[in-house]
This record gives structure tokens, sequence and C-alpha cells, in this order.
């Protein structure tokens, strides 16, 4: 009898993470993938060796991984390296699934491990799983580079490809930070394997079979004395696991993994008031500003601000302030609902604009008869997009002068981390932040926040900049030092509508931390299109270390052209060009997962003229962005966000002004492909 089953019973054996924090068995790799964007924080150590990596489950196939190693008496990454009693390393790794496990075949996956670090862990593989009992899976496969270390034999794809293979050229040397491509699947290869066995579903056993030699290791404090390793796993929780491991005959170490998935909000689902019944026939009496009233009281329920109120006719236009980029839908819709309760029954056609920091980029008309007839339809939200006549706002519509100004102030803690640094790899601080937004009249927009820290160490880096290159981003360490209090951002800035599709900002004050002066916008960015460009000049000046009132002596006028795309099934590319706070000239490319929540996970590359040598550590600026919608977190709705950008080295090489409220993340949420993707919360 045949002991492959389907894949439907194949999945009792759950996939879960080594080490290395991918997807794998205890050291050694497996080929499955974890669910799709699922993000995880791994944990993994034993003797002299402490590895902290993030994994991204990029697509159902594909995922990546920037791993921080903390390792101890170890030597570097060319041969004649001495051993160092303290190295911290940041690699990253690529995994892709690229066949699937069927009843005939198992499921395979190739990789690549620190090919963009210093070339400690660097290795590549081949391999193949196979689940065998609904509870039982085999994986074996074939490594190079330092997961050849362990009975290695020829490199079989010599036969095909040529003796070339046989040979791996090693590394050159450099700063890090570079592919270093000519090694990939070269010079001796080697076998590695495994087994798990799911004992219950909380319960897991691993054996493996490591090709790994760990030949940079100082042999007395690291003593390898068997191929085989074991492991039992727990599962804590459904986001956490827990593995005890016994490695290579002589080290006992543990594996902590801890997940969360993007499309699942921790708070059960968003908190908002109910919205509003459609009403048939409205008795509504009074005059125009009691129907004004009524209706500003409606939204106000709804955590919706009346900007604009105009009848003519048989047809009402309001304008309205959102909740946020994501809810723009809903908030439609909602306030739709609220003007069938509060305008006379012979309006019968309603214009909605929303209004974001003064533009109103587009318009939704809705027939009442439309909203009667589909508010209990099944299929009522398609229906009611493929109803609704979306278009281009041409001007901005300045909105009731009772209106304004529009404040929104408050005090909420904050955490800044930083990351990396070889002193101290994790420095955080954390204290209150006071912050003041006020819309003076349509568009103008006066700005500022105060950080002052409570607790932390980031003040306590002693770390000083060696750059040859201006020091633009290099000596943040003085500017935490310094800033308490700190006033991160004061400025005033106005939004405008030049023309259909075209939006303009200009923005003066103190922009950042590290640079104030004055910046410059313009977007096209046309309603039902996945493109849009920009461009932005600046001219700033860098401030003083304390964050207060004061400039140092260098300046310099920065900008960039841009281009963003909006791809299929949630990512995200934009280019852009032009010239670098340090003065260096060059181009950045980013690449974002984004979900329908406000999500967004991508990475980063930046390359300018400056060279690797002049950059320094790690060649070239790149990183990984996570942002975080508050309104995830809280299911209450929110425009804020919490953004953290993962630099495996933070110099002064490409590095970009920080201006708040850039007009392509400020618009595209009223746009026709966002409007349209969160359409389905339109009777929300």
């Amino acid at each position: 009898m045949a002991l492959a089953l389907p894949v439907a019973v194949q999945a009792q054996v759950q996939t879960t993470y080594n080490t290395y924090g991918y997807p794998g068995l205890i050291e050694m790799p497996s080929a499955h993938s974890r669910p799709d964007a699922e993000l995880a924080l791994n944990f993994s150590h034993f003797r002299n060796t402490t590895r902290t990596t993030l994994t991204f489950q990029v697509t159902p196939r594909l995922s990546g991984s920037l791993r921080y190693s903390a390792l101890r008496d170890v030597r570097g990454n060319t041969p004649d390296a001495a051993v160092q009693e303290e190295i911290f390393d940041r690699s990253f790794s690529v995994h892709y699934r690229f066949l699937d496990e069927t009843r005939r075949h198992p499921a395979f996956a190739i990789g690549l491990n620190d090919f963009l670090g210093t070339g400690i862990y660097q290795s590549e593989y081949v391999v193949a799983s196979k689940t065998l009992h609904p509870r039982l899976r085999m994986t074996a496969g074939m490594g190079w580079g330092r997961l050849a270390g362990v009975g290695a034999f020829q490199n079989p794809l010599s036969y095909v490809f040529g003796s070339r293979l046989d040979t791996r050229p090693g590394r050159d040397g450099d700063q890090g930070g570079t592919l270093q491509a000519q090694n990939w699947f070269r010079g001796p290869a080697a076998l590695f394997g495994g087994v798990e066995w799911q004992a219950s579903d909380r319960w897991k056993l691993l054996a493996e079979y490591s090709s790994d030699a760990y030949p940079q290791e100082d042999g007395t404090a690291f003593n390898r004395k068997s191929p085989i390793n074991i492991a039992a796993q727990y599962r804590l929780h459904p986001n956490a696991h827990v593995s005890l491991m016994y490695l290579y005959g002589s080290q006992v170490g543990v594996n902590l993994t801890l997940t969360l998935n993007p499309k699942s909000p921790p708070s059960g689902g968003s908190r908002d008031p109910a919205p509003p019944p459609v009403l048939t026939a409205p008795r509504v009496s009074g005059s125009t500003l009691d129907v004004q009233r009524n209706l500003a009281a409606g939204l106000q329920a709804q955590g919706l601000r009346l900007r604009a109120l105009t009848v003519q006719g048989r047809t009402a236009h309001v304008s309205f302030g959102g909740t946020s980029r994501t809810r723009t839908a809903q908030d439609i819709g909602r306030t739709a609902r609220v003007m069938t309760r509060t305008l006379p029954p012979e309006v019968e056609e309603f214009q909605i604009t929303p209004a974001v920091s003064g533009l109103t980029p587009t318009r939704v008309t809705l027939r009442r008869a439309d909203l009667v007839e589909l508010e209990h339809d099944l299929d009522g939200a398609w229906a009611s997009y493929t109803r609704a006549r979306i278009t281009a706002q041409e001007q901005a519509i300045a909105g009731n002068r009772a209106t304004y100004p529009v404040w929104d102030t408050g005090i909420t803690p904050y955490l800044q981390p930083a990351l990396f640094d070889p002193d101290e790899p994790v420095r955080v601080d954390f204290g209150l932040q006071a912050s003041a937004q006020v819309e003076a009249t349509r568009g103008v927009i006066l700005r500022g926040i105060l950080r002052q820290p409570l607790v932390g160490n980031l003040d306590q880096s002693t770390r000083q900049s060696d750059s040859t290159l201006p020091r633009v981003r290099s000596d943040g360490a003085l500017y935490d030092a310094e800033g308490s209090p700190a006033i991160t951002e004061l400025t005033a800035a106005y939004y405008y509508q030049p023309g259909t599709n075209l939006f303009g900002r200009f923005t003066g004050g103190y922009l950042e931390p590290m640079f104030g002066g004055l910046s410059a916008e313009l977007l096209w960015f046309p309603l039902r299109s996945r493109f849009a460009f920009g461009a932005e000049v600046n001219y700033v000046r860098q401030r003083d270390f304390d964050q207060l009132f004061g400039f140092q002596d260098y300046s310099v006028a920065t900008g960039h052209v841009s281009g963003y795309w909006q791809m299929q099934n949630g990512f995200h590319l934009q280019l852009d060009a032009g010239r670098y706070l340090a003065g260096d000239w060059g181009s950045t490319i980013t690449l974002n997962r984004e979900f329908k929540n406000g999500w967004r996970i991508g990475a980063f590359a930046t390359f300018t003229n400056v060279s690797a040598a002049e950059f320094g550590e790690g060649s070239y600026d790149k990183g990984i962005i996570v942002t975080i919608p508050i309104d995830w977190l809280s299911g209450t709705p929110s425009r804020d966000d919490f953004t953290t950008i993962l630099r495996p080295v933070q110099r002064d090489g490409g590095a970009q002004l920080d201006v708040a409220g850039r007009l392509y993340d400020t618009i595209r949420g009223l746009r026709g492909q966002d409007l349209q993707a969160n359409w389905g919360r339109f009777w929300r």
C-alpha cells in the first residue's frame, strides 16, 4: 500500500523554522513553506552562537530573511583569518519552493544563505520534502558552500555545465553587501537530510543529518563530534513554537519562533461604531443650516468630519474628512447612509468627495435609489461599485469657513529602536510624544512634534563616525544623546491642486530630526492609473544635535524624480532618482507588498556615485521597511501608523530627506486602484 497521501492529509505535519529562521528542520532547510504573508521573529542559541532572524513569507512560495548573529570565538570569512572573541554578523537569505508536493513526487525548494552579508554563512541548496504518513515527513537535499562541509563530493553540476563549477572562487575581501554570485552553486557539494514526526498537535520530534562542519568556529570552544542533530518542538500557541535541541553530539540549544500575519488583526477585527441604516423616507424639516448641522452630527457619530455641503436641485454635494487611507470606501458608504437620513427626499443624487490635507482628488456619485435597493443585497458591495460614478475632482473644494480651523492634538507614548550597533546590537528609547496639527484653512497645515525620552539607552552610544562623506546620518548617535527634549518636526505646509490629476505641496520648517529647510513637490496621478510620477526639490540645512532651533553649517540642495507602480497582488514598486543629502547622485528602488488593511512590508536598495570603499561597511544603503497601521492593532479608525526601517548599517551615502506628508501616500487611498481594492468595506 502506498504511503503517499492527499495534500489535505499531508498538512498535518507542521512546517516550522530552523535555527537560521527560515522553513526547515533543526539547522537544515526543508522544501515546504509557511502561510502566505506570515512575519516571523526567530531566536536561536547554542554554544557561542546566537541568531535573531526576521522572516517574511513574501508570496506563497518565496520567503526572505534578515539575520543578525552574535558569534564568539569565530574566524572571519577568509581562510587565514584569526579567531575573534566576538563578531556581530548580518546576513540575508531567500527560500523558494518551486514545486509543490503531490502523490507522486515531493516538494522541491531552492535557497541562498548569506548572499548579501560577509559570507560566514554563505551557502546554497536544493531540497526535497515528502510526506510519507499523516504525521511523518522526510527531507533530503544537496548543499554547496558552508553546507558542503561534511561528506563533500565533486559538484554534480560540473558534469552538465563544465569543470569551472568544481572551484568555488571565494570572497574578495569586500565591505559586505555585494551579491558575490560568482560563488553560487560552485565548489564541492554534500548531502543532508532529516525526518519530522508530528507526535501530536503540539509536539513534534525532529532528527537530521547536517552537512555543516562549522569550519570557522574555534574547535576548542565548539566541539563538533557528530553530524546528527535531534530536537523536540512544542507549540506554545498557534503563533509561538519553542524547540529544545541537542546539536552535533556536544551542544544543547534552544529555538523560539513568534509569528503574526498581517491578514489577521490581533484585535479580532474592527471596533467601528455600527453603521446607520439607510432611511428610505426621511422626514427632514428646518432650514438649510439645520440640515447641515444634522448632517455634521451624523458624520461625527461615524468618526467623520463634514467639510462642505451644497444642494442644487436634486443633487447634493458633500465633502468630508475621513478616518484612514484603507477605509475610504467604508467612509464613503457611511457618508451616503447619513445623507439618506438627513437630506430631503427630493435629493436623489449624492456627490461625495473625501478630503485629506485639503486635497479633494476624487468624487463619487451615487443614486439614493441604488442605496435603498442594495443595502441588503448579498452582492451589494460590488453592485454599488458598478453603479457608482467615480470621477476626478479638477479643483480642491474650499469647504465651509465654519469648519476651520481643524485641530488634532494628543500626547502618546513612543518607542524608538536603533539596531545593529556592534557595541550594543539593540538600543531603544521609550518616552512621551506631544503632537499638534491644525488645518488653519483649506490646505494650510501647521504641524509640530515634541519628544521627551523617559527611559532607554540610545544616549549611551559612544561610537564615532569615521565617514569621509558629509555626516548627514552617521552622526545619529549625537542627535540621540543631546535631543532631550527634541523637536522632531515643526512645519507649515500648503497643499493644492493646480490642475486635473495634478497635486502640489510646499513645506517649510524643521522637516525632520536632522534637517530643516524648504521642500516643494508636484505629483501627476491619473484617477484610474496604476502609475504615478512626481518630482521633489529641497533646500535644507543640518540641524543642531539638540534638535531645538539651531542649525549647523552644512547645507545642501537635494531632490528626486519618482515613479510609482501599483502592481498586481498587492505589490508596489517605487523608483527614485536624484541627489541625496551627502551630495551624491543615484537612485533608490523600493518593492513593497501592501495589504488592504494598511500593512506594508518591503525592501529597498540605493545605488549612488559613492563607491563601496567610500561608503564603508555594507557597500551601499539597503534595508527592510515594515509599516504597521495603528488601527490594525487597536481596531479603532486612525490615520496613524508605526514604520520602522531595519538597516544593516546606517551610513551617509544614499541618505534621503524624510519629509512628512508626501503627496503620493497622502492621496493614493482616494484614487481609483486603492479605492476599488477596498470597496468591499462600502457597506461595513
